[in-house]
């Protein structure tokens, strides 16, 4: 018996990649594939729908603009949305809340401006997690 043959897909541009996103306050990453050439917003949302899918706790929302990807690797400063998220050579990100006054525009250049030592920074998360102290006996 012969199978009908199934229309010719494009073949997807790029490599693809697994990346690990970790949501500040949730208890592991989320792992999913995407093109290298994805962009950034696209990979917040995909992250966004990941997490909740899964219904994992804090409940982070739907609203893409409220969220900033971080490199830890690479740099303390959030990812441009409309940069290719392939385009670092690092697949380990943070995403986290954007701080309450900071606000953008649609070219993705901000137009205030957060002291760094906010509490929805995750770098200052990370200083204070570095600060517990374990007891020994």
């Amino acid at each position: 018996m012969l199978l009908p043959k199934k229309k010719n897909q494009a073949p997807a541009k790029g490599n693809r990649l697994l990346i690990s996103i970790t949501v500040m306050g949730s208890a592991g990453p989320i792992r999913f594939v995407v093109n290298e050439e994805e962009l950034v917003t696209a990979v917040i949302d995909t992250a966004l729908k990941s997490y909740a899918r899964e219904g994992r706790l804090p409940v982070l929302g739907s609203d893409l603009n409220n969220f900033v990807l971080y490199c830890p690797c690479a740099t303390t400063e959030a990812l441009s949305p409309w940069e290719a998220i392939g385009s670092l050579g690092f697949r380990n990100f943070m995403l986290c809340k954007k701080p309450e006054g900071q606000k953008t525009i649609d070219d993705g250049k901000q137009t205030s401006h957060v002291a760094r030592k906010s509490p929805g920074n995750w770098k200052a998360w990370f200083n204070k997690s570095l600060n517990l102290k374990v007891s020994s006996h």
